[in-house]
């Protein structure tokens, strides 16, 4: 669920939306929407951390994610790696998690050059919307751990589109990443 963007917007059904998730023991994440064009990666972690990207050890809590996309925001290669690493940092040492990197193939190859400094450090959400059997992942990732294969699902109880998704391991894989265990 969409949390933050930049440094000043908070999701006004966020807070809502995150409880009710909880409590039908939904397992739920939130997700800050990058804007290096406003601030660096480590004051919009922050601020992300503050509103809605905490973690918790609960079984329905995934760490929090980052969603860089679009354009590259006039930063050089070498400084986009920088700003997400600053993001990284900042979040890690703000909640004891790593966080998920949120991206297409298109995006992260053209702006980080391909970079693979965080596949090790963060799992990755591909978004690739296809219906073929596996997503094209970005250079740099091995592998993805979640795929974003459709932005026009439909899910009961929710009015109008929503992403659909699909985790690369099963429900016990799934409550691993929860819960910061191997």
């Amino acid at each position: 669920m969409k949390a933050t963007e930049g440094l000043t917007y908070k999701d006004p059904t966020f807070s809502d939306n995150y409880l009710n998730a909880y409590n039908a023991g939904v397992i739920r994440g939130a997700y800050h929407f990058a804007r290096p064009d406003v601030s660096g990666g480590a004051a919009q972690a922050d601020f992300f951390a503050s509103n809605g990207g905490a973690w918790s050890r609960d079984n329905l809590t995934l760490p929090g994610v980052l969603d860089i996309e679009g354009t590259c925001y006039g930063y050089s290669q070498a400084d986009m790696r920088q700003w997400v690493l600053d993001f990284y940092n900042t979040y890690k040492a703000r909640t004891g998690r790593d966080v998920v990197i949120y991206t297409s193939p298109s995006w992260w190859n053209s702006c980080t050059g391909g970079w693979d400094g965080m596949s090790a450090l963060s799992p990755l959400w591909v978004a690739h919307w296809t219906s073929a059997g596996s997503p094209s992942i970005p250079s740099g990732f091995p592998f993805w751990t979640v795929w974003q294969y459709s932005s026009t699902g439909s899910v009961s109880g929710v009015s109008g589109n929503v992403d659909r998704d699909r985790f690369s391991g099963d429900r016990s894989r799934l409550l691993a990443l929860a819960n910061n265990t191997p």
